[in-house]
């Protein structure tokens, strides 16, 4: 009898988190959002949440909402704390925060758009934890897709460009 390992592979949506084991495979796609992934190495555990929005203005509803950042990553936390873990032991990947579209005024992703809130909003939320940050790749222009395999821990980010939001002097491969 064959004994095969089953993987859950699992689509993140705008708004969602998920948190597993090593038989997790975690995918998303990436605008302006921003994809805020936690690993602990040692014990091949780890999740995803994908926000669109820093924060909101509202906070009434005393629902925690996964599509801003301080209540998306509230959610992974929990998940950590039942784990029985600390996020000092965890390492971080932030992914996304990309411009969609050309538009010169926002180059250096400073100019309070919501790419560069989202990115400012994942980096204060990974040192106001504890977290360990490891890696990211951020702002610029496109889109991503990224795939993050808990068992091993390895992230992949992949960058696509919209060519036809570019002008031709720009080029997508920019």
């Amino acid at each position: 009898m064959d004994s095969q390992i089953m993987v859950n592979d699992i689509f993140l949506n705008p708004g969602d988190y998920y948190f597993g084991d090593s038989h997790t495979r975690l995918r998303t796609l990436l605008g302006s959002c921003v994809s805020f992934i936690v690993w602990h190495p040692q014990l091949k555990i780890g999740g995803m949440c994908h926000y669109l929005l820093p924060s909101r203005q509202d906070n009434g509803c005393g629902q925690i909402d996964g599509r801003y950042a301080e209540e998306a990553v509230r959610l992974l936390l929990r998940d950590v704390f039942e784990a029985n873990t600390v996020p000092a032991e965890y390492q971080v990947w932030l992914a996304g925060g990309g411009n969609m579209f050309y538009c010169p005024t926002l180059r250096d992703n400073g100019n309070g758009n919501i790419p560069s809130l989202n990115i400012e909003a994942g980096r204060r939320l990974v040192e106001h934890y504890g977290f360990s940050l490891e890696a990211e790749d951020m702002g610029g222009f496109g889109y991503r897709n990224v795939l993050f395999d808990v068992g091993s821990g390895q992230v992949q980010v992949q960058v696509k460009h919209n060519s036809a939001a570019f002008p031709a002097s720009e080029g997508a491969g920019s």
